[in-house]
């Protein structure tokens, strides 16, 4: 994967070396974000949360074949919550639960905007993917959940740009790597695989 990325990237600066356009503006949006378990064994579950980011984007085009490569700088707020299952009430999680987490977050997006001929100018549909790196800017909220520093996702996701400037966007991230160390359950310290998945709807304006 990392191999593609680099010949795409070279792809792209050859290309397009003279003529390309590079430009950066102001990016903004809400997400939706589960902590999805693998093992439920132990009672350990997620709920939904309701998020934010917002940020800073730059956008390289390669003019005619429509090829674009973004990047953007992120504060990201993912307010999912994890925790125990109580047995004295069941379907509901414990007290203490992981709420809310701070996150530097850089999406690295391929791009492929589509010619519409005519309206081209006015509307431009494009869909992207590529890998978003989250690092964690808080520390543990609860010394028996220990959470990794970086989680890495993989975005896809569809937009339109509008009048050239205004970029809207959906995407899903699918969590790759495990975004807790270990969980101490005051019995056994368990290693437990949960990923992050999530929504993001965002706006983007170029200059």
């Amino acid at each position: 994967m990392k191999k593609f990325l680099l010949v795409v990237v070279v792809a792209l600066l050859g290309v397009g070396a003279c003529n390309a356009q590079f430009r950066f503006g102001v990016k903004a949006g809400l997400n939706l974000n589960k902590i999805d378990f693998k093992d439920v064994s132990n009672n350990l579950d997620g709920t939904n949360g309701v998020g934010y980011t917002l940020g800073l984007m730059t956008e390289f085009q390669v003019p005619v074949i429509g090829l674009c490569l973004d990047a953007s700088l992120m504060y990201t707020r993912m307010n999912s919550e994890s925790g125990i299952y109580t047995s004295d009430a069941p379907g509901t999680l414990s007290d203490e639960t992981v709420v809310g987490k701070n996150f530097l977050e850089i999406p690295i997006n391929i791009k492929y905007k589509f010619t519409l001929p005519v309206v081209n100018n006015i509307i431009a549909p494009y869909i992207y993917t590529g890998p978003s790196f989250a690092i964690k800017l808080d520390k543990n909220t609860f010394d028996y959940i220990k959470a990794r520093t970086c989680q890495v996702a993989w975005n896809v996701g569809v937009g339109v740009e509008l009048i050239k400037h205004l970029q809207v966007g959906a995407s899903y991230g699918f969590g790759i790597n495990n975004v807790f160390n270990k969980i101490d359950l005051g019995v056994t310290t368990t290693e437990v695989k949960a990923k992050n998945n999530y929504w993001t709807i965002s706006a983007a304006y170029l200059f």
